[in-house]
């Protein structure tokens, strides 16, 4: 035992344990198969949790506060009714990278009021699935118009160069109808002087030299109105065109 403890430069100790289970389980005692380190605390459901309150609004959760900081998230997991998670704060920005959780401004959106709301969904959906090469999206935006913008330079303490807030137009605003080939992705618009049925029919008129096809083209309007901004059934019918 002494030389072989010599010869592997190890303990007799070790090399008696190495010969007893050898003896119990063969060559399978030459593989100790040593762990890679303590159990994880920090489980797949537990991530999977981690994530799910993360993307949640504090106050959903009965928090009386608008969005999440590392500090408080951590606070809050370590102390909730559904499932507690005990995580450092590092760990848990860790955690949210690799689920590719990042700190992001809220941003505002519309619902439709429309009864018709889903009818409509439904009916653009299936036309830009059947017919993609000849469906356009078509809109309007304005007014444009030129303002200053704040910026920054040196200046005595408190005493801010000022500008006016806007100019005085003379030559009034502009309005831009903008059109989009959904299946050539492409996009095109035109600058007016002002808005209506008219500058309407003149942009469905140049998506229809763009489709140039014998069908009918398909346009989807987001914010034309139907009585002030919007082309007559006539008009349409010239252009070969239709709403959706």
């Amino acid at each position: 035992m002494a030389a072989i403890a010599r010869l592997v430069a190890a303990d007799e100790d070790t090399v008696r344990d190495v010969i007893h289970a050898f003896n119990e389980r063969g060559l399978a005692a030459l593989d100790p198969n040593w762990a890679g380190g303590r159990p994880r605390r920090i489980t797949s459901g537990d991530e999977d949790f981690i994530v799910a309150t993360a993307t949640t609004r504090p106050e959903k959760l009965g928090r009386p506060f608008t969005r999440w900081s590392i500090r408080k998230l951590a606070d809050y997991l370590a102390d909730n009714p559904t499932r507690v998670v005990i995580v450092g704060r590092e760990r848990l920005r860790q955690y949210l990278r690799e689920h590719k959780i990042s700190f992001q401004r809220t941003r505002t959106w519309k619902e439709s009021a429309d009864p018709d709301r889903e009818a409509k969904l439904d009916r653009i959906e299936e036309v830009t699935t059947r017919f993609p090469t000849r469906c356009f999206a078509f809109d309007q935006f304005g007014p444009l118009s030129i303002r200053p913008q704040p910026g920054s330079s040196w200046a005595e303490q408190s005493k801010p160069e000022r500008r006016p807030a806007t100019y005085t137009r003379t030559h009034g605003v502009r309005y831009f109808h903008g059109c989009y080939s959904l299946g050539d992705d492409q996009l095109w618009g035109v600058v007016r002087e002002r808005k209506g049925g008219a500058n309407t029919l003149a942009a469905l008129k140049t998506i229809r030299q763009a489709a140039r096809t014998a069908h009918r083209s398909t346009s989807s309007a987001t914010t034309c109105r139907p009585t002030r901004h919007r082309p007559s059934a006539p008009g349409l019918r010239r252009t070969r065109s239709r709403f959706v």
